[in-house]
């Protein structure tokens, strides 16, 4: 006897299999096209693009749909020096005095990284992505929340990927520690930072690291068995 409701399912659409294998090489050509950007343009981007891009992200699984995700998101100009204040100094201890490690640092090497991240200023918008330890699925709730950093990571995926659809970029940005985030968005101790999605328009000669292109082959990385 099931002790909760069910609905059919609503909105599943079936493709023949000649189209599901179209749709999936189409989709594998347009997500390879997404590239970590560290060169931004200041160029303004609608809050209704990111807020549709939020949307997708909050559609993404989680732990007994509990939903343990916030997502603050940054656009005013003071608020944006704020956080680059807070995390060049974070990253200065990481580079500059080798807070990270030797074997850390020499990983880092091929992709050009330091403590200097002028984009968190000049991008129109940093999305702080929070996890809640605590919560449910309504507002006020404080039942205790499962599998959270899987939740947030899968959710966290799907705003990157709603956000290369709709033609921005983004640079996954993780100082450590970076509890100054609670502070500047005004969010809970119980709340951890685990991202600061950077996103916006690439600068007209922006540039990647060679280093970056390099991905595994299918054999690398999946197994059928």
């Amino acid at each position: 006897m099931q002790d909760h409701d069910n609905i059919i399912l609503p909105d599943y659409k079936e493709y023949s299999v000649e189209e599901m294998a179209t749709r999936s090489e189409t989709f594998y050509q347009e997500i390879k096209r997404r590239h970590t950007v560290r060169d931004f343009s200041d160029k303004p981007v609608p809050r209704e693009i990111i807020e549709n891009c939020l949307k997708a992200a909050g559609t993404a699984p989680s732990g007994a749909n509990h939903q343990p995700w916030f997502f603050s998101v940054i656009g005013s100009a003071e608020a944006k020096k704020q956080v680059r204040i807070h995390a060049e100094k974070e990253e200065r201890a990481f580079y500059d005095e080798k807070k990270a490690g030797e074997v850390w640092l020499d990983a880092l090497k091929p992709l050009g990284t330091d403590s200097h991240k002028p984009y968190l200023e000049t991008a129109p918008w940093l999305i702080s992505i929070f996890g809640q330890r605590r919560g449910g699925m309504h507002a006020g709730e404080q039942r205790k929340n499962y599998y959270v950093p899987e939740s947030v990571g899968i959710a966290t995926g799907f705003l990157i990927n709603a956000l290369h659809s709709s033609g921005l970029v983004t640079l996954t940005h993780t100082p450590k520690p970076m509890g100054f985030l609670n502070t500047i968005c005004d969010r809970p101790k119980s709340e951890r930072p685990y991202i600061l999605l950077v996103t916006g328009y690439p600068a007209e000669n922006a540039t990647v690291p060679v280093h970056a292109t390099v991905k595994k082959p299918l054999e690398d990385i999946a197994e059928f068995i």
